[in-house]
């Protein structure tokens, strides 16, 4: 059973958390809604699409700056428990600093698993239907690529003929295994291109060692041809290469297959490390804002001691951003680029921890 302190301890840390959470998703949601009017400013039958977009896209946003969110709430619940004298009144019935920081510990922690099982798992399906939705809604409308069981599936438009692509695999610059279906504006077929490998860095294609059908007969050339099209690796990689439309399930189930399609492995696996490693981050950030709050003095500005807390936070955030990406660019092991930060940040936690029953 929890006392009565635990109870208080953890309704006040509550309160405070999801009272910012709500202040910064108005905010994402203000930000994101100019955005999306934008992207909609030539577009007259779609008045309450932009909004629609806006909170579909806004939860993915918010699981990204869940861990400042925390890191203040630890701050503004450590400055009320100072405002209104509450510290040294629990001190005096015998709470020691080190058991508030373990109760706020053990919520945070609660609080990480909640956000990768439930929240971002409900974030990543709508940013999912956000950017299909996006993707129709551009300007380049009747074009259309998309990923099946089947393989990669490109639409095109050219020159009034219409050109249907599917492959097996996209491996850096190149299309694997890929039948190209070319109709007419009545789609009538003209003819099928079937190659081994296309080059589609840039929009005109280059296919080698082509077999080509037209009408009954099949003709293969030893050399290459170019197909213009409005398609290349950079606009493909874009459409599918957001992580944060894959939930966990897929994540596990897909993650040699979306790799087949523009996704690095390693930046898959990092991303699925740092979601299982959130609970532990959002408990060691808890542990290192509540040290920097509690050595925090009446007659110093508490803006200060927040904004202290705030650099911390933007340091840890560039820190971890660093090791992630040499992890990705292969210059590390790619646990260690997930765990290092983690480690240092425990550290440094550990040694505060030494001191702080004696402030």
């Amino acid at each position: 059973m929890f006392k009565l302190y635990q109870i208080y301890l953890m309704k006040k840390f509550l309160i405070k958390y999801l009272y910012l959470s709500i202040v910064f998703l108005v905010l994402v949601i203000v930000l994101g809604i100019l955005e999306e009017i934008s992207f909609f400013k030539n577009s007259d039958n779609m008045i309450f699409l932009p909004y629609i977009l806006t909170i579909m896209n806004a939860p993915s946003n918010l699981f990204e700056i869940f861990p400042f969110i925390l890191l203040l709430t630890t701050q503004l619940f450590f400055f009320d428990l100072f405002n209104n004298d509450e510290l040294n009144l629990l001190k005096l019935n015998g709470l020691k600093n080190t058991v508030i920081i373990k109760n706020i510990f053990y919520i945070s922690i609660i609080i990480g698993l909640f956000n990768i099982l439930v929240f971002y798992n409900f974030s990543s399906t709508l940013k999912f239907n956000y950017l299909s939705i996006k993707n129709r809604l551009s300007d380049d409308n009747k074009y259309l690529a998309m990923v099946t069981k089947s393989g990669l599936w490109i639409k095109d438009s050219i020159n009034n003929n219409r050109i249907i692509t599917k492959s097996i695999s996209l491996s850096e610059n190149f299309l694997s295994d890929v039948i190209i279906n070319e109709f007419d504006e009545k789609y009538e077929l003209i003819r099928v291109i079937r190659s081994d490998k296309v080059d589609i860095k840039n929009k005109e294609w280059i296919i080698y060692n082509p077999i080509i059908f037209e009408g009954n007969l099949s003709e293969e050339r030893k050399n290459e041809i170019r197909l213009k099209t409005n398609f290349d690796y950079k606009k493909i990689n874009n459409l599918f290469n957001n992580i944060f439309t894959l939930n966990l399930i897929n994540l596990l189930k897909n993650l040699t297959n979306y790799n087949n399609f523009g996704y690095s492995k390693d930046d898959l696996i990092i991303h699925l490390f740092k979601i299982i490693a959130t609970p532990i981050f959002y408990g060691v950030l808890t542990i290192l804002a509540s040290i920097i709050m509690i050595n925090y003095n009446k007659n110093s500005s508490l803006l200060f001691t927040i904004t202290k807390g705030i650099l911390i936070s933007v340091l840890l955030y560039y820190m971890i951003f660093i090791f992630n990406l040499m992890g990705s660019n292969g210059k590390l092991p790619i646990y260690l680029s997930i765990s290092f930060p983690i480690m240092i940040i425990t550290v440094f936690s550990v040694i505060g921890l030494i001191s702080v029953n004696e402030k």
